[in-house]
């Protein structure tokens, strides 16, 4: 089965007709890009022995998020419950408080320069646990 297409032509409002237009033309064969013995079978067609992929609509598809469990509760103004977060937690400077890009390996403190490295290898270690302590991270210093 083939699709044919026709196409009209639009003229200007004080143009003469010429003759015959290119509808003959673009009839003759459908566009490169449509396939007309596509089908929705999957990646690759429908191999044997491999079930065929159930494609949904739309209205499925909002049904089902409905019926997820941080969907019930959405965060509004009377309720706060939100879903967990996808994206890493953003880490920041123990000393500064800047965006933290660096962890001094021996301390296990953040840091944004190299300024604030050559203070944290100055520091005690009651100092060095008291700031993992305000982080909340375990105490591991040798």
């Amino acid at each position: 089965m083939t699709v044919v297409e026709t196409v009209s032509e639009v003229k200007p409002a004080g143009s003469v007709d010429s003759g015959p237009t290119a509808t003959a033309e673009s009839t003759a064969k459908p566009p490169p890009f449509k396939d007309p013995s596509f089908m929705h079978s999957g990646i690759g067609g429908a191999a044997a022995g491999k079930k065929n992929r159930t494609w949904k609509n739309l209205k499925q598809i909002l049904a089902l998020e409905r019926t997820l469990p941080w969907k019930l509760n959405d965060p509004n103004y009377y309720n706060i419950d939100a879903p967990p977060s996808l994206k890493p937690a953003k880490k920041y400077s123990d000393i500064s408080g800047l965006p933290a890009n660096y962890t001094d390996p021996q301390t296990k403190l953040r840091f944004t320069s190299s300024e604030e490295f050559s203070y944290i290898r100055l520091l005690p270690t009651d100092v060095v646990t008291g700031y993992l302590a305000l982080r909340k991270a375990t105490c591991i210093v040798p």
